[in-house]
C-alpha cells in the first residue's frame, strides 16, 4: 500500500493521455474473436486492461505485447475446455466475458478481487440460464457458468449497468442464429454501447438498433483488424478539470468525434464557466471564474468525482442527481468524494442518488482516504492542488487500475506529488 503527499501547486502546460481503457476491453475481445492476428496500438498496461487480456490468453487466444503494441491472434480461442477467469478488480472484463464463455460452451470459474465480487451480476443470473448458460454462485463471485449460449430474445434492464449489454453485444453475432436484446428500462451510458458498436464494425461485426433495444444477426464473424486506440477522455477530465481550476493545460490526443461519453467533460466545463477551446485533436482548458450548474450524471458517472472536485471551488451551488449506480463501483464513489472533500474543508452533502455542493474559496490540507479506488484518488489529487498546505492521500497504488502514469504526468505539469511506499 502507499499514501501520496502532495503540495499545493499550479497545474499548466501540454500533455498526453493514455489511450482510452474502454476501448481497449472492446477491441482485446473483438481481436480475440477473430481468426487471424489483429495488432492494436497504443495500449496502456494498466491492471484492468491486464485482467482482460489475461482471460483471453486462458481461453486460448494468444498474446504478444511489445511495448505499447499488442499483437492478438485468436485462431486458437475456445481450445481449452475447462478456464479459471480472474478478472482483478474490473468490472468490465468481468461482465464482458461472461456470455463470450458461454459462446464456447467453456466450464469457466470467474474470480475477482476488491469489490468486484460484490457488485451485480444478476442480470446474467437472470437471462443466461434461459439461454442455455448454467451459472453457479452464491450472489456474487466466485462465479462458475457451463453451457453452451443459445440465440434468442435477452430482456435487459438499461439501468444497472451498460456492461452486460456489452457482453451480449460482443457475444451474440457468433452464435448460429439471429437475437434480439429488449431494453426493458431507460437506457444509461448509451455512449459505451455505441463504442461497442463502433469498435464492433471496425472488426466487421454489425448490430441494427432497434426502438427497443439492439437486433442481433447471428452467424458473423470477427475479421483481424489494425487498429488505433484512441486518448481516454475520461482521463483527460482530471486535468481539463486542473486547468479549470488554475492552470493552462493542453491535452494534445484526443478525438473530438469520439463515442466516449466523457467527451462531455467538454461542454460540463463550460457550463461552469472555464474557457474550453478545442483546435483538431488538442483541447485546452484555462481558469475563469466558476460558478455552479446542475449536472444530470445519468450518462456520465465516471466523471462525478472530478466534477464534484470542480464545484467544491466554484461560487454557488452545484446539484449532481442520476448517480446512484456510483455506491457500488471500486468504493462507494459518492461517500468517498464526499468525505474526502469535507475533509480538506469543502461542504458537501450527500444525496441517495448524487450530491449537493456548495462552493468554497478555497481548501485546507489533511489526510483523506482513497478507498482504493482510482477515480477518487485522482479526483483528490487535483484536489489537492488547490488546497492551501499539504494534503496526503491513501492508497495512492489505486491508480494503476486504469492510469499507472497519473503521478508522472501530474508532476509533469509542474505538480509536486510525492508517493510514499508504507510496505
Amino acid at each position: 500500500m502507499s499514501n501520496v503527499k502532495i503540495e499545493p501547486s499550479i497545474l499548466s502546460g501540454i500533455m498526453a493521455v493514455p489511450p482510452s481503457k474502454s476501448a481497449a476491453h472492446r477491441a482485446v475481445i473483438c481481436a480475440a474473436l477473430a481468426t487471424g492476428i489483429s495488432k492494436l496500438e497504443p495500449v496502456e498496461l494498466s491492471n484492468d486492461i491486464r485482467a482482460t487480456i489475461d482471460c483471453v490468453k486462458e481461453l486460448g487466444a494468444a498474446v504478444s505485447i511489445i511495448e505499447k503494441r499488442l499483437t492478438i491472434d485468436g485462431k486458437m480461442m475456445y481450445s481449452k475446455q475447462n478456464a479459471v477467469l480472474d478478472c482483478g478488480e474490473s468490472g468490465s472484463t468481468l461482465r464482458f466475458l461472461i456470455p463470450i464463455a458461454g459462446v464456447g460452451n467453456i466450464n469457466a470459474k470467474f474470480v475477482g478481487h476488491g469489490r468486484l465480487p460484490e457488485r451485480p451480476i444478476g442480470v446474467y443470473l437472470d437471462c443466461l440460464p434461459k439461454a442455455g448458460v448454467k451459472c453457479i454462485t452464491s450472489g456474487g463471485l466466485p462465479l462458475e457458468v457451463s453451457g453452451q449460449l443459445r440465440p434468442g430474445r435477452f430482456e435487459i434492464p438499461g439501468n444497472v449497468s451498460s456492461q452486460f449489454i456489452t457482453g451480449l453485444l460482443l457475444a451474440l453475432p457468433t452464435l448460429h442464429g439471429d437475437s434480439e436484446i429488449v431494453i426493458t428500462s431507460e437506457l444509461e451510458s448509451k455512449s459505451y454501447i455505441d463504442m461497442t458498436l463502433d469498435i464492433m464494425t471496425r472488426f466487421g461485426v454489425a448490430v441494427t438498433e432497434t426502438e427497443t433495444g439492439y437486433k442481433v444477426y447471428g452467424s458473423q464473424s470477427y475479421r483481424p483488424q489494425d487498429t488505433t486506440i484512441e486518448g481516454d477522455w475520461s482521463q483527460a477530465a482530471f486535468f481539463l478539470s486542473a486547468g479549470a481550476l488554475g492552470g493552462d493545460i493542453s491535452i494534445e490526443n484526443l478525438d473530438i468525434r469520439s463515442c466516449q461519453g466523457d467527451m462531455a467533460i467538454l461542454e460540463l466545463l463550460r457550463r461552469f464557466g472555464a474557457d474550453i477551446t478545442v483546435n483538431g485533436r488538442i483541447a485546452t482548458s484555462k481558469r475563469k471564474d466558476l460558478h455552479g450548474i446542475d449536472i444530470d450524471a445519468g450518462n456520465i458517472p465516471d466523471l462525478v468525482p472530478i466534477l464534484a472536485v470542480v464545484a467544491s471551488l466554484s461560487n454557488g451551488i452545484t446539484n449532481i442527481t442520476g448517480a446512484a449506480r456510483l455506491r457500488i463501483k471500486e468504493s462507494d464513489r459518492l461517500h468517498a468524494i464526499a468525505e474526502g472533500l469535507n475533509a480538506l474543508g469543502a461542504d458537501v452533502t450527500e444525496l441517495p442518488d448524487g450530491l449537493r455542493i456548495v462552493g468554497v474559496p478555497s481548501l485546507h490540507g489533511g489526510t483523506v482516504e482513497g478507498y482504493n479506488d482510482h477515480r477518487i484518488v485522482m479526483a483528490l489529487s487535483v484536489a489537492a492542488a488547490r488546497a492551501t498546505e499539504p494534503v496526503i492521500i491513501t492508497d495512492s497504488q489505486s491508480i494503476n487500475k486504469s492510469y499507472p502514469s497519473f503521478f508522472h504526468d501530474y508532476n509533469n505539469l509542474g505538480g509536486n506529488a510525492n508517493v510514499i511506499d508504507m510496505g
